[in-house]
């Protein structure tokens, strides 16, 4: 069974005289102590006992299996009423016990005790405690000094005798260097030590709370011990190398770090002298009380972390979004403006920069005073084309501008776009087309290429609230749906908070409409047309009964409109000689999607084919015989 080392100490802390009143036996008290009266020579004080006629004692845990015969589990179970646990399951097990066994006690630690406080001044209340819980005792045949190293369960697994005269060292036959001499806290460092006089040393130069940490005697430099402890105990998160000053500890401490698991941290404390116990035997000419020479910190450390910038929003300032056009073209965002090329993308986007600087408007437009707009075109000549037409456009040719590209050509990445648009205070900035302001080692067709661009792209728009006009081609993809259309990457798209697609209706070639494709702002506009007509030019039609996917289709396509759809619906309902009222006809065509505005336009190309009466307040129609 497991027993923490927290249980231990509990067992160990047990008040003996109430052990042995709860396991019925009879104590005389004599003074302060209590004389146990089947065992007239032992006295009992407290969690201590001593056994006059052996010059023998200790603790609870010693005095259980002395006198009861149990085993070191069964002591602290029978001391603390609790159950071992099992061991935790990724702790390895332990090697067989083989034919390990302690040396024979000496009657008393007397030898044991005087070569530790004497010879290696070990503070008496440090010693005092590892004789206490048994982890040194002296050996009976040569009056050794013994240290103990226990598993987990408090198992005895080692054995280490040092010679209390002269230099004998020698580990006891059958030990297992996995279980060294230690002391088990709970708390989250381990500091290492090779030899056990060393840990010894330590802990009398830092004694404050030194119960709450861990301390491990190697028995040299060997890791196994090490790697044991830290598997046995996965809550250590420092480890502390404090091998001797020279050279052999040096290269110990840099091979040992290597062994510590990764995600643990390793420093390094380097005593004042060439070991802790030369330290510790100098303790009174160090008045500072300066015993570490050096300490070396990060031998290993655990991957840092990086911190995440988290965003409460609750902190979050609600905004409104702005419109130039709405809810077409949001300022301080990304807009596409796609199609087909010659079929009105720069006819709109020439329109929509002249009434900008003029303080115009488009249909459904709310008027804005005039502003400065950026217009960037890559395929167009500037004084041949594109002023002409703002001329034609009636624009504000001063509050139109241009950044020179003579020396360099503009990406969408560019610094130069930000800075224009803030020295000279532009609100609107369109670049035409997307294509040609991507730079020349950018793969448009490449999420990963464009999705960083578009985003320092629209980093720009919000931090200067001015609105982004992109104007991109169609793909050749015939038939496919509008989202899958434009040109480069389905990025393109996503990356924008709207997306307006214009096409030519085929059935009237002068007719252009303006499809709201994708709005991620409010719900989408409806779609406005406008006339480019060879002999009048320019004109708003306004709004305009079809979709993205129908003009898609019908610009090559042989799909019928929606008011072709719309006569071939009502021919279809009044077949037969049926005569419905204009209320069932406009309601059976919006369940075909189809408005009321077309119905009439439908019917009114029908005038000749059907007929219409009036019967009461409603109106009735019918195929003419």
């Amino acid at each position: 069974m497991y027993y923490t080392q927290e249980q231990i100490d509990r067992a160990n802390q047990a008040d003996l005289v109430s052990f042995l009143q709860g396991q019925g036996e009879q104590l005389i008290r004599a003074g302060n102590e209590y004389r146990w009266k089947r065992h007239d020579s032992l006295t009992v004080r407290g969690n201590k006992w001593y056994r006059h006629s052996q010059s023998k004692g200790g603790a609870p845990i010693d005095f259980v299996m002395e006198f009861f015969g149990k085993s070191f589990t069964e002591a602290v179970e029978m001391l603390t009423g609790e159950k071992g646990a099992a061991p935790p399951p990724d702790r390895p097990s332990p090697a067989p016990l083989s034919d390990f066994r302690l040396p024979p006690r000496s009657t008393d630690n007397r030898i044991a005790r005087n070569y530790l406080t004497a010879a290696r001044r070990i503070d008496e209340d440090v010693t005092g405690f590892f004789f206490a819980t048994g982890d040194i005792y002296e050996e009976a045949a040569h009056h050794n000094a013994v240290f103990v190293g226990r598993d987990e369960d408090g198992v005895p697994r080692y054995a280490h005798q040092r010679g209390t005269a002269g230099s004998f060292r020698l580990d006891v036959k059958g030990s297992d260097k996995a279980f060294n001499f230690c002391y088990r806290g709970e708390g989250e460092r381990l500091f290492v030590f090779e030899a056990p006089i060393d840990l010894l040393s330590f802990l009398c130069l830092f004694k404050k709370d030194w119960q709450k940490q861990s301390y491990l005697a190697l028995g040299g430099v060997g890791e196994k011990a090490l790697l044991r402890f830290l598997s046995d105990r996965p809550n250590i998160k420092t480890v502390y190398l404090c091998l001797d000053s020279d050279q052999a500890g040096s290269d110990a401490c840099s091979r040992l770090a290597e062994f510590v698991p990764e995600g643990l941290t390793v420093h390094r404390l380097v005593p004042l002298y060439k070991d802790w116990n030369e330290v510790l035997q100098h303790r009174a000419e160090i008045a500072d009380g300066k015993y570490i020479r050096e300490a070396i910190y990060g031998l290993k450390e655990p991957p840092q972390e990086e911190t995440v910038e988290i965003i409460r929003m609750s902190e979050v300032d609600t905004q409104t979004v702005e419109w130039l056009w709405e809810p077409y073209i949001p300022f301080g965002k990304v807009t596409i403006v796609q199609g087909n090329p010659g079929e009105g993308k720069t006819t709109f986007a020439l329109r929509l920069a002249a009434a900008c600087t003029t303080g115009g408007t488009l249909p459904g437009m709310k008027p804005l005073p005039p502003f400065q707009v950026i217009y960037q075109t890559a395929e167009d000549g500037l004084g041949d084309t594109v002023k002409p037409r703002l001329i034609e456009a009636e624009a504000d040719l001063d509050r139109v501008l241009v950044i020179d590209e003579a020396k360099r050509e503009l990406t969408l990445s560019d610094e130069r776009i930000e800075k224009a648009i803030t020295q000279n205070g532009a609100r609107l900035i369109i670049l035409d087309p997307i294509q040609a302001y991507m730079g020349e080692k950018t793969d448009m067709n490449r999420a990963n290429e464009v999705r960083p661009m578009f985003r320092r792209l629209a980093d720009v728009a919000e931090r200067t609230g001015c609105a982004v006009i992109l104007i991109g081609h169609l793909n050749k993809a015939a038939g496919g749906q509008s989202a899958y259309r434009g040109l480069g990457s389905i990025d393109f798209r996503a990356a924008a908070r709207s997306v307006l697609l214009i096409g030519r209706v085929k059935r009237e070639p002068n007719v252009r409409v303006i499809v709201h494709d994708k709005s991620s702002l409010a719900p989408e506009g409806k779609p406005v047309a406008f006339c480019l007509d060879p002999e009048t030019g320019f004109s708003w039609i306004g709004e305009y009964d079809i979709t993205a996917d129908e003009l898609l289709s019908g610009a090559g396509g042989n799909t019928a409109t929606k008011t072709e759809q719309a006569e071939k619906l009502i021919l279809d309902l009044l077949a037969d000689g049926k005569e419905l009222a204009s209320e069932d006809i406009e309601k059976a065509a919006a369940d075909a999607g189809i408005s009321a505005r077309t119905v009439r336009a439908a019917k009114k190309n029908l005038d000749g084919r059907i007929t219409s009466k009036r019967i009461g307040a409603a109106w009735y129609h019918a195929l003419k015989k």
